[in-house]
């Protein structure tokens, strides 16, 4: 197939090449061989990153760049004033970043790249909350104890409304 079209280029190459690899007893469609992992030393340095486990091809790479999205979210929300961020929400990405970034050199393969963007979206959401547990007793005269008791009382309330949405739910049903 002689066509100027990328795209119908590109669907003939990558046809002739599963065939070469279903001719060759290849089991699967592998895009690398055993012999380029045995000649790693031969790689160059974008093959490595290519062909590792949490290489650029891989899952394991693009959901860390993915969620430093919500990092830089956070990060923007520095500018926001104290009492319009949510604190169910600041603590739920800190509680994230926290259990994440232990999770990450907990399984294999050890994905430091998700570490990172865990731990740095755990400390923005601590900020945050920090933020907004300081504004809340500035604002009830001061008192450490006054803010908990809000917390505990919004956490209540916030517990009891999703609650109540699930039974209205099954109701219906």
């Amino acid at each position: 197939m002689s066509s100027s079209r990328v795209g119908f280029r590109f669907f003939a190459n990558s046809r002739t090449a599963f065939k070469n690899i279903r001719q060759n007893g290849s089991k699967g469609f592998r895009f690398q061989s055993s012999e380029a992992t045995a000649a790693g030393a031969e790689q160059t340095t974008f093959q490595k990153l290519w062909n590792s486990p949490v290489g650029v091809k891989t899952v394991h790479f693009w959901a860390p760049v993915m969620k430093w999205s919500l990092v830089i979210a956070g990060i923007s929300d520095m500018t926001r004033p104290a009492e319009k961020l949510s604190l169910t929400q600041n603590l739920a990405l800190t509680a994230t970043g926290a259990i994440w970034t232990r999770w990450c050199f907990i399984i294999k393969p050890r994905n430091v790249l998700l570490a990172t963007v865990n731990f740095f979206l755990g400390c923005t959401g601590l900020v945050q909350v920090t933020r907004i547990l300081l504004w809340r007793r500035s604002q009830e005269g001061g008192s450490t104890a006054a803010a908990a008791k809000h917390l505990a009382e919004e956490t209540t309330e916030s517990a009891k409304s999703v609650a109540e949405s699930v039974e209205n739910k099954v109701k219906s049903q």
